[in-house]
């Protein structure tokens, strides 16, 4: 995104040359980014490059501009263009003269938080393989409790993937269990059943069932499972030849664990691996997740998971925290039937 006075100077060269153009349109592009402390959209970014560049409200703020307006400002009223106010942090639409700011109508509008502990927070989720808790977040910033887990769960919101392609390929399916361990005083332990479904070479998903029964789990495959899987892998548990359908059972490839973990490419150790590195997660990083709250957790780990090769994790979860609705306290604190 140039600047006008950046086409004014466009328009000023006069010159014919493709190559020249090029190069001019480059160079200008350089001194924008130096100018305003933008970095380019395509750069991926360490954390002491992210102090260095994000240490202040006001260069966070021309990112987020930066990534909202590629194209130049637009009204997020009438969709018309906009003009920056002089000497402050806000624009006039050319239209209906609605004033509004880079953070109006996003998740940072009105925070009481800076953005500069945002774009940290952020990148850390983000990088973290095992996730991190709200203790460390506040420990690392700075700031309260409330504030850190408010914050976190907010950023697991804007990971959720809306509308997920189904899987395909080869499919690995299994159940684990997540929770407390069986007491004396407490015979029945309230552990949470997670099915996990990866696709080799592909993404993977953990979903929360409310049980571990055969109608739950064909529920949750017909969800998730397109049209094109060629090989359905599961362990010898006893659900999965009640839970596919005629069409799946001649797909269905079984591995026997009181035997063997793998028979040539027949195994489950994709998806279990995903549920190590979840466990993990668990027990040493957040050390206790509720039912409540366990999906948003599954969704923060599968997001992270699913983009672990790519290198522009934190600018794409910046897309996502510009677009995603904000997830108001009341009702992040609510009871279940009353979030229902």
């Amino acid at each position: 995104m140039l600047p006008n006075d950046g086409l004014d100077m466009l328009d000023d060269f006069r010159v014919e040359d493709v190559l020249q153009r090029f190069v001019r349109g480059h160079v200008l592009r350089v001194l924008f980014y130096f100018r305003h402390g933008v970095l380019p959209m395509r750069d991926a970014i360490t954390l002491p490059e992210l102090i260095k560049e994000f240490g202040d409200d006001e260069s966070c703020r021309r990112y987020i501009e930066a990534l909202r307006w590629r194209k130049g400002v637009i009204c997020p009223r009438c969709d018309k263009p906009a003009t920056a106010v002089a000497n402050r942090s806000t624009y006039d639409c050319d239209a209906c003269h609605y004033q509004f700011s880079a953070t109006s109508g996003t998740i940072f509008h009105d925070t009481h938080l800076p953005l500069t502990k945002w774009f940290l927070a952020t990148y850390l989720l983000c990088e973290s393989k095992k996730g991190m808790s709200a203790c460390q977040i506040q420990r690392t910033l700075g700031i309260s409790y409330k504030t850190a887990w408010y914050l976190c769960h907010r950023i697991r919101a804007a990971m959720l993937e809306v509308a997920p392609e189904k899987l395909s390929g080869t499919v690995e399916i299994d159940e684990t269990y997540v929770g407390g361990k069986k007491r004396r005083w407490r015979p029945k332990s309230e552990k949470q059943v997670v099915i996990g479904i990866r696709q080799r070479n592909g993404d993977l998903r953990l979903i929360r069932a409310e049980d571990a029964r055969a109608i739950t789990v064909r529920d949750i495959m017909n969800m998730h499972l397109g049209s094109h899987v060629e090989v359905i892998m599961t362990d010898e548990s006893a659900i999965y030849p009640y839970a596919l359908d005629k069409m799946q059972k001649s797909l269905h490839r079984t591995i026997n664990h009181t035997k063997e973990y793998a028979h040539g490419d027949v195994h489950t150790n994709t998806v279990e691996s995903a549920f190590s590195l979840l466990k993990r997660g668990i027990v040493g990083t957040w050390h206790k997740v509720s039912a409540k709250h366990l999906p948003a957790y599954l969704d923060e780990m599968c997001f992270r998971f699913n983009n672990r090769k790519n290198q522009f994790l934190f600018r794409d979860t910046l897309i996502k925290l510009i677009l995603s609705p904000n997830l108001e306290y009341k009702d992040l604190t609510a009871k279940v039937q009353d979030a229902a």
